[in-house]
C-alpha cells in the first residue's frame, strides 16, 4: 500500500479512535511526514517494500542530518523511530502489511555520559578549603569529608543523626533507596573531621531542635540546597573550575576506589547500587584515564 495513504489512515485512527490531543497528533504528523519524505527520496512509495535495513539507514540519516536538515539528538531520532514503528504496526494490524520489519530495529544510543569526577589532588584542595576556625567551617569540613569517605548520596548523609556516627568503630550505617541499609567505612580523615565537628561545632549550632547530624546556623537540619552551597563555595575557594555538586564527590569516590584496585562488586556494595551494571559506568572512567596515560607514555602510542 502507498506509504502516504497508510499514513493518512493512521492519522485518522489516532484522532478518531484513540482520541489523542491535537498537540500529540501534530507531533506524530511531523515525524510521519519526515519518514514518508525520506522513503520517497529513497525511491520507496510502497510501505511493503521497506526493510529493517531501510529503517536503520533512516535513523542514521536523522542522526547525521541530510538534505539541509540539522542532525537530530538521539532522543529526537528515537522518537521519530517510534512513530515509524507505529505506522508499520498499524499496517500489520490492518492486515495491509505481512510483517512488522521495524520490530528489531534498535533506537539510537544517546552515548553513555561519563560522570564528572575530581582528581585526588582536587579533592584534597576542596577539603582543605574549609576553614576549621569557625563552627560552620568545621561543619562544612566534616560534611565534605563524610561525603567523599562514604560515597553516599547527599540525601543519605543529611539523613544521618548523631547516634549513627557515635561509637561506630569507623563504620556508619547508611539508609539508601528502598529503605535499604548498607555499612560504609568512614576512614580516619572523616572520623577526625566528625569528631572535631561534634565536639567544637555542633554544640554551638544546636538549639535543641534537631537530632540531625549536620545542622544549619539556626540549629535545624541542613538542607540539600545548603549542602550544595557548601560545596560550591569550597570549590570557589579551592580555585576549581569544574562544575561540582555533592554528587561529584560520590563519583570521585567510586572512580578513585577502582583506580586504586577495588573490584567493581565491592564498589557496588559501597554505593548501594541494586545492579552492578549501574556501577560499571565507573569502569569506563578508569579505562579512559588508563588510555590517556598510555597514549602520553607509550613509545608507540
Amino acid at each position: 500500500m502507498d506509504a502516504a495513504a497508510l499514513a493518512a489512515r493512521w492519522h485518522d485512527h489516532l484522532v478518531v479512535e484513540r482520541g489523542l490531543s491535537n498537540n500529540t497528533v501534530s507531533n506524530y504528523d511531523r515525524d510521519l511526514n519526515r519518514y514518508i519524505g525520506w522513503l520517497r527520496a529513497a525511491g520507496i512509495t510502497d510501505l511493503g517494500d521497506v526493510t529493517a535495513q531501510h529503517l536503520e539507514a533512516y535513523v542514521a540519516d536523522l542522526r547525521r542530518g541530510t538534505a539541509g536538515a540539522a542532525p537530530l539528538a538521539a532522543s529526537s531520532a528515537a522518537r521519530a523511530l517510534v512513530v515509524a514503528r507505529g505506522l508499520h504496526k498499524f499496517g500489520v494490524a490492518e492486515g495491509i502489511l505481512p510483517a512488522d520489519v521495524s520490530a528489531d530495529v534498535s533506537p539510537p544510543s544517546s552515548g553513555e555520559k561519563l560522570p564528572d569526577t575530581l582528581t585526588v589532588a582536587e579533592v584534597a584542595a576542596l577539603l582543605d578549603a574549609c576553614s576549621e576556625d569557625t563552627p560552620v567551617g568545621l561543619r562544612d569540613k566534616a560534611l565534605l569529608e563524610t561525603l567523599y569517605a562514604t560515597g553516599a548520596r547527599v540525601s543519605e548523609v543529611l539523613a544521618l543523626v548523631v547516634d549513627d556516627v557515635a561509637d561506630t568503630d569507623g563504620i556508619v550505617a547508611v539508609t539508601g533507596k528502598g529503605n535499604k541499609q548498607r555499612l560504609v567505612p568512614l576512614g580516619s580523615h572523616a572520623r577526625a573531621a566528625l569528631e572535631a565537628y561534634l565536639v567544637r561545632s555542633r554544640p554551638v549550632l544546636a538549639r535543641g531542635k534537631s537530632h540531625a547530624l549536620f545542622l544549619n546556623a539556626r540549629g535545624g537540619a541542613l538542607s540539600r540546597q545548603s549542602a550544595w552551597t557548601v560545596i560550591k563555595q569550597a570549590a570557589e575557594r579551592a580555585g576549581l573550575d569544574k562544575e561540582i555538586s555533592p554528587h561529584t564527590l560520590r563519583h570521585s569516590f567510586a572512580t578513585h576506589l577502582l583506580e586504586g584496585g577495588a573490584d567493581v562488586r565491592t564498589v557496588q556494595e559501597l554505593l548501594g547500587h541494586a545492579s552492578v551494571t549501574t556501577t560499571q559506568i565507573y569502569t569506563h572512567v578508569t579505562a579512559e584515564s588508563l588510555r590517556e596515560v598510555w597514549a602520553s607514555s607509550h613509545p608507540r602510542a
